[in-house]
């Protein structure tokens, strides 16, 4: 079954308390595993490397310090 953005923002409006509180826990992991699968398929595909290689630039030039 699929639901429309608006038939879930429904649902979720109509959730208690408790309810709510079980499903912003579980969204914060559903989210965050997302989150990290996109990145590590960012990685894998050498999308950030240019971003990597500046930052170090920027650090061996002394643009930047240690935290």
């Amino acid at each position: 079954m699929t639901l429309s953005i608006r038939e879930l923002q429904e649902t979720i409006e109509a959730l208690s308390p408790d309810e709510l509180a079980r499903f912003r826990r579980w969204f914060e992991v559903f989210d965050a595993q997302r989150w990290d699968e996109a990145f590590e398929a960012d990685v894998e595909a050498g999308k950030l490397d240019k971003v990597a290689e500046d930052a170090l630039a920027e650090y061996r030039a002394g643009k930047a310090t240690e935290l």
